[in-house]
Order: C-alpha cells, then sequence, then structure tokens
C-alpha cells in the first residue's frame, strides 16, 4: 500500500502548523516548527502568494497530513461524505475520525496516529474482542477497543500512555486504563473534534 515515507517534519513546515506527527517531539523544543518556523526548500522564506485555490488546496493538504492518508483514499471518504445526510465537512471529519488508527491514537494507546496504525498493522489491537489490522476500519457507537493480550507489556504502549497524560480523551470516547481499552459512545459532533481544520475549504475546492 503507498504511503509518505519521507520526514514528517518537513509536512509540518510545509503547512506552517503543528501537525503532531511525531509524538512528544511536537511538544519539545526539538521540533522543526520552534526551530524553523518557515516553509522547506530553498524558497521557504519567499513571501507566496496567496489565492482562493492555495488557500484550499493547502487545507485540504495539511487535513490528509494530519489523518496520515493519501489522495485517493481522501476523495473516496469526501465522495461518501457528499453522499451522506447532514453537512457534507462534518461528515468528512466523523468519517476521518471513526478510523481504528485515529481511535486508538485518541484513546492515548499511541503517541501519534503513525505509532497507531503501525499497531493495528502489527494485530496489537481488538475491536469487541477480535484482532483488526485494518487501519481505515471504522468504528461504531458501542465498539469496545482493545490492546490484545500479548501486547499489553509492550514498552511502547505503556510510554505512550504516559506521554499522552497531557492529552484530553475526548467526550465521544471513553477509556479505562487499567484494562486497557476504550468504548466508543457516539460518533463524533464537529464540536467534539479539536483538529484545526477548516472543512468547509475543503469542500469549496472538490465542489469545483
Amino acid at each position: 500500500m503507498a504511503r509518505y515515507t519521507g520526514p514528517d517534519c518537513r509536512l509540518c513546515r510545509r503547512e506552517g502548523a503543528k501537525l503532531f506527527l511525531k509524538g512528544d517531539r511536537c511538544y519539545s523544543e526539538k521540533c522543526a516548527m520552534e526551530r524553523r518556523n518557515y516553509a522547506p526548500g530553498e524558497a521557504g522564506k519567499k513571501r507566496i502568494k496567496e489565492s482562493e485555490y492555495r488557500t484550499q488546496m493547502r487545507e485540504k493538504q495539511k487535513t490528509k497530513r494530519i489523518y496520515g492518508l493519501l489522495e485517493k483514499q481522501f476523495h473516496h471518504y469526501y465522495d461518501m461524505a457528499s453522499r451522506q445526510q447532514g453537512v457534507t465537512g462534518e461528515n468528512l471529519l466523523r468519517i476521518l475520525e471513526s478510523r481504528l488508527d485515529n481511535v486508538v491514537y485518541r484513546l492515548g494507546f499511541a503517541k501519534s496516529r503513525a505509532e497507531a496504525r503501525q499497531q493495528v498493522r502489527h494485530g496489537h489491537i481488538c475491536v469487541n474482542g477480535r484482532r483488526v489490522d485494518i487501519p481505515s476500519f471504522r468504528v461504531r457507537p458501542g465498539d469496545l477497543i482493545s490492546v490484545a493480550p500479548k501486547a499489553k507489556e509492550m514498552l511502547v504502549i505503556k510510554s505512550a500512555l504516559i506521554s499522552n497524560e497531557r492529552v484530553q480523551v475526548p467526550a465521544w470516547l471513553e477509556v479505562d486504563i487499567e484494562k486497557l481499552q476504550g468504548s466508543v459512545l457516539a460518533l463524533p459532533q464537529r464540536d467534539q473534534i479539536d483538529s484545526d481544520i477548516r472543512e468547509q475549504l475543503i469542500v469549496e475546492l472538490y465542489s469545483k
């Protein structure tokens, strides 16, 4: 499966915002945005002419990078959201948030979505007692997400729990740290998604 394999910090610099792709590093002085708060490349410090299209494109690219998706899958999610009842932009964010790798990250079992994706692929995560190794698996209200028994002693998960004490679990999820499991209370509403995303710009871009 195709995926981005370059340096994550370069993506944050390109979008001019912290995307929190590197876990603890994003909260430290080592964060690239703290040291070089400008776009990568020789032209990074030059003033770029803004346009409506550029603003919309950058918002789409930023959202894709936050959730670790490539264009084909992201566009598929947009098409899915546009066919659902309700506001297309909010539907899109709800679909992105309901991915299993994102839920594992939101529950605090991983320091980043990339780390959560790796845990899922390696079979360390169970949904309703059954192992699921598909990061794009979409959870539903009532689902129980848990760390597989053989993975509960993994240092990477214990380290994530310590690091993520600073991050609040969203209201649409409930977590039991002692049992290393969490449940999906409901799919999130827009005000329960704290990502700095202007989804209407994405809708305007794809609607052209």
